[in-house]
């Protein structure tokens, strides 16, 4: 009786061993599936940012169009093509009209005709805008544009939608796509109002807005960047550098944004979106300068590569 009782509790044993290691299984089969179409997916979003990148440099006002950076003077400053004028541009008419600047306010005489356009229209005259007032009033005739920035000072920005740099555009070589460079960090908030100083490559400094610290773990070392906060921005920037720089990626490092804003104290920020500055494409942009507190010793290899025109 005892041999019969034993035997059946073993097979009862062995059933329920049996149908344990079946659920385990299947539960690490679901799980490795769930883990594969997460990395799948993560690929195809990052492919698709990586297009809609490319779509961006290369459209016909993109930075791959910056072919000049001009400082005005005060006062009058003639703009054409033709020989005697303070700034000469490769096309268009050989006499644009004036830029005048006095006392800080900038405006536009344009020349009589209908060759220059100002934000599409033809007055004879219009008080113009920077970048720093919002929207910059945008003069243009045939692929040919320009429209006023403030650094510390005036300059036109000059663009021309058939600059090789842009019919010749060929892409970006990146990083390979990796899911474990989409960091979820910590997130430690700013105090109100803090500010950082930027400096560009132009030596200038000015002051931006801290969001907070976004701290991480890698390598076994804990690494942490500030975040910046841009006005009507879903998410928060960060100019960083590493130990890629100069050695695969742009010398002067990168950018990237966070996915989102901070939720319950955490924060995710995907490298493999980590993308060249404007200034890896042109000599005629104002670009920030990584933070000494945001120099990373750390080679991140996510995002993009150093570019080189073909």
């Amino acid at each position: 009786m005892k041999s019969r009782l034993s035997l059946i509790l073993v097979s009862v044993l062995l059933v329920s061993a049996v149908i344990n290691f079946e659920m385990f299984r299947s539960a690490t089969a679901a799980g490795t599936n769930n883990q594969a179409l997460d990395i799948e997916r993560h690929r195809g979003a990052i492919e698709e940012w990586r297009k809609k990148r490319h779509q961006r440099l290369a459209s016909d006002n993109g930075w791959l169009t910056l072919v000049g950076l001009e400082w005005l003077q005060e006062g009058e400053n003639r703009i054409g093509k033709g020989q005697g004028n303070d700034i000469r541009l490769t096309g268009g008419p050989d006499y644009w009209g004036s830029v005048v600047l006095e006392q800080g306010a900038l405006r536009f005489i344009r020349a009589p005709g209908d060759d220059v356009a100002v934000d599409g229209a033809f007055p004879d005259e219009v008080q113009m805008l920077s970048d720093a007032d919002g929207e910059p009033t945008l003069v243009q005739s045939g692929n040919l544009s320009f429209y006023p920035i403030f650094r510390e000072s005036y300059a036109l920005r000059v663009k021309d939608s058939q600059a090789l740099t842009r019919t010749q555009f060929k892409g970006i070589d990146n990083y390979a796509i990796q899911s474990d460079w989409r960091v979820n960090g910590r997130f430690i908030q700013g105090e109100e109002g803090q500010t950082i100083e930027m400096g560009n490559v132009l030596g200038q400094l000015s002051p931006s807005p801290v969001a907070g610290m976004f701290e991480f773990e890698r390598e076994g070392k804990t690494h942490r960047l500030i975040t910046l906060i841009e006005e009507d921005s879903d998410s928060l920037w960060i100019v960083f550098a590493d130990r890629t720089n100069g050695h695969g990626s742009y010398g002067a490092g990168r950018m990237v944004y966070s996915d989102g804003m901070p939720e319950n104290g955490r924060l995710v920020v995907d490298f493999n979106k980590a993308y060249n500055p404007p200034c890896a494409f042109t000599d005629y942009s104002t670009c920030p300068i990584p933070p000494q507190q945001n120099r990373l010793n750390l080679a991140v290899m996510a995002g993009e590569k150093d570019y080189h025109a073909n």
